[in-house]
């Protein structure tokens, strides 16, 4: 991690986001020294809900074994293996046989859905995750993941737009709340022109944060360029400092 882009970014975050959670960032390493492992799960466990010690400051690593979710172990790249029927599981279901989450009208479109995924597989043993503020200088984030209310999220919105001619310069995939903090981000992150991903619509995945909070999650190169750009941006006009206030007292608030 560069240092002196993390105490650029702390410092203006501080300033012009006042009070809101620091970003986490993750990315993957045979070697997770000064890292804690998740114990092995007994049953199905929400990738979501085991992010939030990350959150708290605790550096973790996942593997393989470590993510409760089969869903899970594919978005992070430890598997390429869906479970049977899963056409039906996210569609209309099999009377007495599989429950449908009925999140795509038909077991057609969930096939159509999945061919038009590009996948990847982990390169590495282990998927790392540190708050920002753990950060050391050996570390390579591959991206920042933040988890915030609305005020803070169209600050980030309109941040990673400014220095873009194009509409999209965030992507909105559909996608389980894992995969648009994981699997979109870090194939944006090798895009010729990388985007920010908004996610947490997954409707299984949202018990697992307040009801105010979405994720917002931004490839390495794109947020070295937003940090660069927050003093030149409208995060310094009078517009924003109305925002400044309501996000500090939101979080006085609690």
């Amino acid at each position: 991690m560069d240092m002196q882009l993390k105490d650029r970014f702390a410092e203006l975050w501080k300033k012009y986001f006042p009070g809101a959670e620091l970003p986490i960032a993750f990315w993957y390493a045979d070697n997770a020294e000064g890292t804690e492992k998740l114990t092995l799960p007994k049953e199905h466990r929400c990738m979501l809900g085991d992010l939030a010690p990350v959150r708290q400051g605790k550096s973790l690593r996942f593997d393989e074994y470590t993510i409760g979710c089969q869903g899970g172990k594919i978005y992070c790249g430890f598997s390429d293996k869906q479970m049977p029927d899963f056409e039906y599981f996210l569609s209309c279901g099999i009377p007495g046989k599989v429950e449908g989450e009925r999140y795509k009208k038909t077991p057609g479109l969930v096939k159509d859905y999945l061919n038009r995924q590009e996948t990847y597989s982990a390169p590495e043993q282990y998927l790392v995750f540190k708050r920002f503020d753990q950060l050391g200088w050996g570390d390579q984030p591959v991206a920042m993941v933040f988890f915030a209310p609305p005020d803070v999220i169209a600050g980030l919105f309109t941040l990673a737009n400014f220095a873009e001619a194009e509409l999209d310069g965030v992507h909105c995939p559909f996608g389980a709340g894992c995969a648009a903090i994981v699997r979109y981000p870090l194939l944006e992150s090798s895009a010729a022109r990388p985007r920010a991903v908004l996610g947490l619509f997954d409707v299984s995945a949202r018990p697992f944060v307040k009801s105010t909070e979405l994720t917002f999650a931004v490839p390495m190169g794109k947020f070295t360029a937003m940090v660069n750009d927050m003093e030149e941006s409208f995060l310094t006009t009078k517009s924003w400092a109305i925002m400044q206030r309501r996000i500090e007292n939101m979080f006085k608030r609690g």
